[in-house]
C-alpha cells in the first residue's frame, strides 16, 4: 500500500533570503535578487549580473574548521538542511535514525573547489593540490555531509540531472517514503556555480555568446 507523503519543514539559503520567512516576505513583495556579480570580476562577461546569496556566513551553520574543508554548494546544502529540520521540529535519534534519509542533489558540484586547485596545481604542481579537493568536489558530498552532521542514516543518495536536480530528488525521496523505504527524507539541491568558469560556460557557446 502507497503512504501519503507530505512536506513538513522547508529550509533555504538563496538570493532572496536565507530562510523560509524572508524567502517568502521578499517573493510576496515582489523584491528581485538579482544584482551586480561580487564573486569575482565580470567585466569581460557578457552578462555581469546573477542571482548571488551574499553575506552568508557558514559559521552560523557549521564548525569553522570543517567550513573551511567544504564547497561552498556543501556548506548552502548543509545550512539548508539544518534549517529544514528545524522548521519540521524533526529530532532525529537512535530509534529512528536508520529510517531517516537525504537525498540533496547538485548539477555541477564543487565548481569552485575545481578553479582553485585546478590554479594551484599549473602554479605549482600537483604535490601542492589539496588532499581534500575530491571529497570537496563530489556532487554527492551536500548529502553525504548532511546525514553525518544530522544523524540521518536511512537512505542517501544524490541526483545529478542539470536543473531539474532539486525536483528529482524531491521526487525520489517522495518515493522511497511512498513505498515504506524511509519514514522521512531530508531533500532538495544546492548549486554554488556563480564563478567564472561556471558564468563561461553557460554563456560562451564555441566562441558565440549564448546569452545576452
Amino acid at each position: 500500500m502507497r503512504r501519503r507523503v507530505v512536506i513538513t519543514g522547508f529550509g533555504c539559503i538563496t538570493a532572496l533570503g536565507k530562510d523560509p520567512e524572508t524567502l517568502w516576505k521578499n517573493l510576496l513583495a515582489g523584491k528581485s535578487g538579482i544584482s551586480r556579480i561580487e564573486n569575482f570580476d565580470p567585466t569581460d562577461y557578457p552578462t555581469k549580473i546573477a542571482a548571488e546569496v551574499k553575506d552568508f556566513d557558514p559559521e552560523q551553520y557549521m564548525d569553522k574548521r570543517e567550513a573551511r574543508r567544504m564547497d561552498r554548494f556543501v556548506q548552502f546544502g548543509l545550512a539548508a538542511a539544518k534549517e529544514a529540520v528545524k522548521n519540521a521540529n524533526l529530532t532525529i535519534t537512535e530509534e529512528n535514525a536508520e529510517r531517516i534519509g537525504v537525498y540533496i542533489g547538485s548539477g555541477i558540484g564543487g565548481l569552485s573547489t575545481w578553479e582553485e586547485q585546478h590554479q594551484i596545481l599549473m602554479e605549482k604542481g600537483p604535490r601542492r593540490v589539496s588532499p581534500f579537493f575530491i571529497p570537496m568536489l563530489i556532487a554527492n558530498m551536500a548529502s553525504g555531509i548532511a546525514s553525518i552532521e544530522l544523524g540521518a542514516k536511512g537512505p542517501t543518495s544524490s541526483a545529478i540531472t542539470a536543473c531539474a536536480t532539486g525536483t528529482n530528488s524531491i521526487g525520489d525521496a517522495f518515493r522511497l517514503i511512498q513505498f515504506g523505504q524511509a519514514d522521512a527524507m531530508i531533500t532538495g539541491g544546492t548549486e554554488a556555480t556563480i564563478r567564472p568558469m561556471g558564468m563561461a560556460g553557460f554563456l560562451f557557446i564555441k566562441g558565440n555568446v549564448y546569452s545576452q
